[in-house]
């Protein structure tokens, strides 16, 4: 291979790897390898925020679950976007983070913007590496790859020294190889695990996003339906179950370990299935689980199984792959149980149904075929739920990890994974004032996704988790702290919108939700709704 500068190579790289997207800000140290990208195919998606920049690189991989390039700046751009990749780490999301760097030459001056990036990444990347020989530069891209893309997949931070850039290497540029994961236990351990869970009279899923990174909706649901188990979702962000499905049961707790504890208590044997247990802010010490059940966990993240409560059978494997097997362990269903009733379609929302509510309904009536959602409604998620159930693996995405303010950047990068569908992003007003650039970015590059403000004026969510505090501690109910506040004064998100480039309207009645839905989807292009509700 002849040689050629690093800061060439790499794109060569990626283009070998079939990624055609970097979403990044740009700084001074990466201006000499970013320089290179215009004799490339590959679009740079400028953000105006690097919290922007890895929320739109965190929707794009989501969504095509293939690798999302994010291109950060030194210390400080890296970290402005610590708290997205926070979230991508725990959401599972495989991002490949370019950083760059002024120079090897350098580490012993302490210059302007120096920082040991490695040691600021690795609390929230599966992998962070730097670049020291440019021998190695594509031999480190194509190792960050497999790393961001094997499960357990996660976020991975490569720095790059523009010195080490400046080298030649020879290095060839071919395709990352990623291992193939599809395991399947051994007959002994799945025979084990059937017979703890064929005879159960009370038993319960728990299952998490492993499940759709797998594939494995369907056989999910025929071992459901084998054992007539609940299904409950536990760090569930993506389409694992059909929420219309009798059998699911719905979301566990996210802050108290109480409220899942509510759940799992009476069960008597738990399959737990592509998640880790509790993903809960505050989490119970003592385990949830009776004392005498069975319980059987199935991931291909071994560090996840009996992490923090033991297990009868922890199988490290391929979900789609076991689940498959184990149903078929399992055998006919001889039980008898009778399996729920499936819910009623919710009802058309009357007169008196709140506006957040009717707007919901009619989006879901007048959306074009193939919507897809990006979900950061939190508390307001509510009448999405009911009228928006979520049924096509890859139409239906929420927030997961608890860093505020993915909606907008999350349903930019799923518009761009997914460009002939419909695609809304959902978030709240505090939330969006987070990553709010990211409208700049759609209306700049054209991309033609819509969001909707869900404008209480507060952080809602605070207020909630508050009175489940003084709940649990026997507090008075008493007022709220004024810094949940979010009208003094009032954020003006329509206005705020257009001057980054985004039409938009404010809808605060019934006879305004038309129209407003009419205008937004009639737009050739990024369009908001400022949606007032309760």
């Amino acid at each position: 291979m002849p040689a050629r500068p690093g800061k060439t190579a790499i794109f060569e790289q990626f283009a070998a790897d079939g990624i055609t997207y970097m979403f990044g800000n740009p700084g001074t140290v990466e201006q000499g390898f970013l320089d290179e990208g215009r004799r490339f195919d590959l679009s740079y998606v400028l953000a105006l925020h690097e919290g922007a920049a890895v929320g739109m690189a965190d929707g794009y991989a989501r969504a095509t679950q293939r690798p999302g390039l994010v291109q950060l700046h030194s210390g400080v751009g890296l970290g402005n976007g610590i708290g997205m990749l926070y979230q991508a780490k725990r959401g599972g999301s495989p991002l490949v983070v370019v950083v760059g760097e002024a120079g090897v030459r350098y580490d012993a001056m302490d210059g302007q913007m120096a920082a040991d990036l490695v040691a600021m990444a690795e609390p929230v990347t599966k992998w962070a590496t730097r670049v020291v020989d440019p021998g190695s530069t594509l031999r480190v891209l194509r190792r960050a790859v497999k790393i961001a893309m094997t499960p357990p997949r996660g976020p991975v931070v490569v720095v790059l020294p523009a010195d080490v850039m400046d080298e030649l290497t020879s290095e060839p540029a071919v395709p990352t190889s990623i291992p193939d994961t599809r395991s399947v236990p051994a007959p002994d351990a799945l025979a084990r695990a059937a017979g703890l869970l064929r005879d159960a009279e009370r038993p319960l899923i728990v299952m998490g996003d492993g499940v759709a990174v797998s594939g494995a909706q369907a056989e999910l649901t025929r071992v459901a339906e084998r054992l007539g188990a609940r299904v409950w979702g536990a760090n569930s962000s993506e389409v694992n179950f059909d929420a219309t499905h009798p059998l699911y049961g719905g979301e566990l707790g996210h802050m108290f370990g109480a409220s899942s504890a509510r759940v799992v208590g009476d069960a008597d044997a738990v399959l737990i299935v592509g998640t880790y247990v509790f993903p809960e802010v505050f989490p119970l010490l003592d385990s949830p689980f009776r004392p005498d059940a069975r319980i059987v966990h199935i991931d291909l993240d071994a560090y996840e199984i009996a992490k923090n409560f033991p297990v009868d059978v922890g199988l490290v494997a391929d979900p789609r792959a076991t689940l498959a097997a184990l149903a078929d362990a399992l055998g006919p269903d001889t039980s008898g149980r009778p399996v729920a009733a499936a819910p009623a379609p919710a009802p058309a929302p009357g007169e008196d149904a709140t506006v957040a509510e009717a707007f919901v309904a009619a989006l879901a009536e007048t959306a074009p075929p193939g919507l897809a959602l990006f979900d950061e409604a939190l508390t307001a998620g509510g009448p999405l739920a009911r009228h928006l159930p979520p049924r096509v693996p890859g139409s239906y995405l929420q927030t997961r990890g608890g860093s505020l303010g993915v909606g907008i950047p999350g349903a930019v990068g799923m518009k761009l994974a997914r460009p002939d569908v419909p695609v809304v992003g959902f978030t709240g007003d505090g939330g969006s004032m987070y990553t709010f650039q990211a409208l700049w970015t759609a209306a700049r590059e054209q991309i033609g996704a819509k969001f909707v403000i869900c404008n209480n004026g507060r952080y809602r969510l605070l207020d909630l988790n508050l009175a489940q505090y003084w709940t649990d501690l026997g507090v008075e109910a008493h007022d709220v702290p004024d810094a949940f506040d979010l009208t003094r004064p009032a954020i003006a998100f329509s206005e705020l919108a257009a001057a980054l480039g985004v039409p938009g309207q404010r809808v605060e009645t019934h006879d305004q939700i038309r129209p407003a839905l009419d205008a937004m989807w009639s737009h050739d292009g990024p369009y908001l709704i400022d949606l007032a509700v309760d």
